[in-house]
């Protein structure tokens, strides 16, 4: 993989760059939807392609468990088996075992967890998870890391530092020793920790550079914490990872949070909000977010958003999406989906547009006016 930073904004940290991998040029900044199973839920390969989508994200804990990274590698990789033939990045499953707090036990070996699907007992480490990306084929691979909860106290956070360090390493070493019989041109991202302390999180930091990966992520965000302490960690994160490597955050996905971090110099992004609120009858447009199964629009024949040229736009009503909720049919999730999709790369078009046009500032400040004039 390879990054190219074309423009960076005269009053802000906002970038504009290429990332070039085996399957294709992606220009960032970069939204990816959440393709947790191998599929971005209710739309397909074409839906994403007509959307504008570059990236999607796949997730190693679950393509592990279902249907297998053997039998992914087995049907030629992901993007074989899915039929998408644009990058994908996993991640590493991390942020799961971390949510299954109940069912897993962490050591500097790895993560010994429980399936969430049949009670069957696994074990991930550092140098498996580099194995089973290198199965599924993702362009861009994330090492395991160690997630910690909000609030967490200091001591756990340097604890995770510290396992998040050592893991980091193993799965570079990993990685290396895996690169003579790699089937494809894949990239290892490496992943800061450290809550909410501006020192593990700068020192975590340091120590990944050193390690000298492909791109660096922050992670561990989006977990509790106030947006301020969110921005001010972002903001500390990409002051300490090279000009010259991508940085991604992980896991921040509201139109707002987005802006905010491209700002801050983050150029990748991926969350599960613009599709999982789609099903569940949130929108989002220029203007805020509007809920469609509110019985204000029973009545409503316009689009959700008039200027949009999505296909749910271009040939549905607000009042034909409310009646499909409404209805519990599930063309509704799809058309909603399908328009948010194409909302979120929109506003990182847009932002990408306005850096290289050297008006981000304007673009920002115009945005969030008419963003936040109905915005509840």
């Amino acid at each position: 993989m390879k990054f190219v930073l074309e423009k960076t904004d005269g009053q802000t940290k906002a970038r504009a760059g290429m990332l070039n991998t085996q399957h294709g040029l992606v220009r960032t900044p970069v939204f990816m939807p959440v393709g947790t199973q191998g599929t971005v839920k209710t739309v397909s390969p074409q839906d994403l392609t007509d959307a504008g989508v570059q990236m999607i994200l796949g997730n190693t804990y679950h393509l592990y468990l279902r249907p297998g990274d053997g039998l992914i590698r087995e049907a030629g990789g992901l993007h074989q088996f899915m039929n998408w033939f644009l990058p994908i990045l996993t991640d590493s499953g991390g942020f799961q075992v971390f949510s299954l707090a109940e069912l897993r036990k962490i050591d500097d070996g790895g993560v010994r967890f429980q399936s969430h699907l049949d009670g069957s007992y696994h074990l991930f480490t550092p140098e498996s998870v580099v194995d089973i990306e290198r199965n599924i084929g993702a362009d861009i691979m994330m090492v395991l890391d160690e997630c910690v909860s909000y609030p967490c106290p200091e001591n756990d956070a340097e604890e995770s530092v510290r396992r998040t360090l050592l893991w980091a390493q193993r799965s570079k070493n990993r990685f290396q020793e895996t690169l003579p019989s790699a089937r494809l041109q894949q990239s290892l991202f490496g992943i800061g920790q450290g809550s909410t302390y501006s020192d593990l999180r700068r020192r975590c930091a340091e120590r990944l550079v050193e390690m000298d990966f492909s791109g660096y992520a922050v992670g561990g965000l989006a977990v509790g914490e106030p947006k301020s302490l969110m921005a001010e960690i972002t903001d500390q994160s990409t002051e300490v990872f090279p000009q010259e490597k991508p940085r991604y955050l992980m896991g921040v996905g509201k139109p707002e949070d987005i802006v905010d971090s491209i700002s801050l110099g983050v150029d990748m992004f991926d969350c599960v909000i613009p599709t999982r609120n789609a099903r569940n009858g949130t929108v989002y447009t220029r203007r805020g977010k509007l809920v469609i199964k509110n019985q204000s629009f029973q009545r409503d024949f316009q689009p959700i958003e008039e200027s949009c040229s999505c296909y749910t736009c271009r040939r549905f009503t607000r009042a034909y999406l409310r009646h499909l909720f409404q209805a519990g049919e599930i063309l509704g999730l799809r058309l909603t989906t399908i328009h948010n999709i194409h909302f979120y790369m929109r506003l990182v078009e847009d932002a990408r547009s306005a850096i290289l046009a050297n008006r981000f500032s304007l673009w920002k400040k115009d945005f969030f006016n008419v963003y936040y004039a109905n915005h509840s």
